[in-house]
């Protein structure tokens, strides 16, 4: 296990958080978790790293059928974390003040009818069950489910108060994880997207859920996207929090090799997409890739079908994308437990597309995946890492005039749920905004047109009324 601090110190962490970019990382010496960033922080221009202690205190504050208890000293020290932070009232932080007594908790995890929240050795609190009998609201359930609230909680609120955004100006949410919350008459009915914007302060909002496996929050970006381009909301918020599931996944490869388990942490985002500012990049609602039901699942025919199409149907080249952002797992994690590299698969396989279409010598294809690739580094979440965890160093690089075209693309296995074996993907791209000085000129000259005609008018009304008179 590591310690907080050792977390804190990991590479790939601080790019998450835009301490570090993904350029950078690649600098950085390998194995990561051997050679840790020593003037690290936990806060970056793009997140924050929480311990584990303080998401206890959020997963206390956001639980609102009293299924979390922790005890008082630890309570205590969850609120003083979070008072300093400003991101819940006095009113949520008086939340922790109601704690349960130890041998109650031990209770109730004893007798299994609750999950325990562990400190180091230390038992200090527990989720218990919602429903004696329902599988769907047993305690295990309702852990996961109130782990993905709290975090996605903390991605939104992080999103608000680091860009001094107004929580009431957000008209819609759309939440993108893996959970499917629900009891055992509608296991995945939702909606998690307002029970987080509850507790994150979006009042004026409605919303609703989007999964889809891995590729959820590229076809969440996609919707919110859409939306805001016809008119129907002004400011979307698209959202996750993190999979418990996913933690330790692969844990028995990294503990045979050595390794200490990599996969302890919880990913969150949140982004916010809102009407064309004039400014900010803008996605392309029109150049839109698309895996099919006919497309086949072999890894030629999926990025043919999400990278390859769109950009044919628009008279674009692959090399005509300065970015791609795929599945951005950290390697470090995946290629241990013989997952191998995953961003650099996907990177080398649109490199082959591209020389199988002469857009670039086959003696080109290093230099091609270093030009549009990036080194992985998103927690290996599910659909944390499918292209989000990129988008606020692409955001800033799309600003700064470094790049003009990125992809976000993002997969789904779909055979998890024994329903299909078909694969999903969908990818979307994202540009620097296009309102040329000329447009503006024109636009700026047709106003003063319009202002003269109008003012020409009220000086033909005037003298006639002279006249008249």
């Amino acid at each position: 296990m590591r310690s907080f601090e050792q977390a804190v110190k990991y590479g790939p962490n601080q790019t998450y958080i835009g301490n570090l970019t993904p350029v950078e990382l690649k600098s950085q010496p390998q194995p990561w978790y051997r050679n840790l960033m020593e003037d690290a922080a936990a806060k970056g221009p793009h997140g924050e790293i929480y311990d584990e202690l303080t998401f206890y205190g959020v997963l206390k504050i956001v639980d609102t059928f009293e299924l979390v208890l922790l005890t008082e000293e630890y309570a205590a020290q969850a609120k003083t974390a979070l008072a300093g932070r400003g991101y819940f009232d006095e009113i949520r932080l008086a939340l922790l003040e109601k704690t349960t007594p130890a041998g109650e908790i031990t209770e109730l995890v004893n007798n299994h009818k609750a999950e325990g929240l562990w400190w180091g050795e230390k038992l200090i609190g527990c989720v218990r069950q919602a429903h004696e009998t329902d599988s769907n609201l047993n305690a295990h359930t309702m852990l996961e489910n109130l782990v993905a609230k709290a975090s996605g909680v903390l991605a939104v609120i992080k999103l608000v108060k680091q860009n001094n955004l107004d929580p009431a100006t957000v008209d819609y949410c759309i939440e993108t994880s893996e959970e499917a919350v629900g009891d055992m008459n509608q296991r995945g009915g939702g909606n998690m997207a307002k029970a987080v914007g509850e507790f994150a302060g979006l009042v004026s909002a409605t919303g609703c859920d989007v999964r889809g496996f891995c590729a959820g929050p590229a076809h969440g970006i996609l919707h919110a996207a859409a939306m805001v381009k016809s008119g129907a909301f002004k400011n979307i918020v698209v959202f996750a929090g993190g999979s418990l599931a996913k933690l330790a996944m692969n844990g028995r490869d990294h503990v045979n090799k050595n390794m200490p388990l990599l996969e302890d942490m919880l990913g969150g985002y949140a982004l916010l997409i809102g009407e064309d500012d004039g400014h900010s990049p803008v996605f392309r609602t029109d150049i839109v890739g698309r895996h099919r039901i006919s497309s086949g699942a072999s890894p030629q025919a999926v990025i043919q079908a999400i990278v390859c199409d769109p950009l044919d149907q628009n008279g674009l080249k692959l090399t005509d994308i300065d970015l791609y952002a795929p599945e951005l797992q950290n390697p470090e994690i995946t290629v241990p437990a013989g997952a191998g590299d995953v961003p650099l698969a996907n990177y080398k396989m649109i490199a082959a597309m591209a020389v199988k279409r002469g857009e670039i010598e086959r003696t080109a294809m290093n230099d091609f995946v270093e030009k549009v690739g990036l080194m992985g580094f998103a927690p290996t979440q599910g659909h944390i890492p499918s292209g989000v965890p990129i988008l606020g160093y692409a955001r800033d690089s799309i600003m700064r005039g470094k790049i003009n075209r990125m992809m976000i693309i993002g997969k789904g296995s779909l055979f998890l749920g024994r329903m299909t074996d078909l694969f999903d993907g969908i990818s979307i791209i994202i540009e620097p905004n296009h309102m040329a000085p000329q447009e503006e000129a024109a636009d700026i000259s047709g106003l003063k047109a319009e202002i003269m005609d109008l003012l020409g008018e009220a000086l033909a009304k005037a003298a006639t009324e002279i006249a008249g008179r």
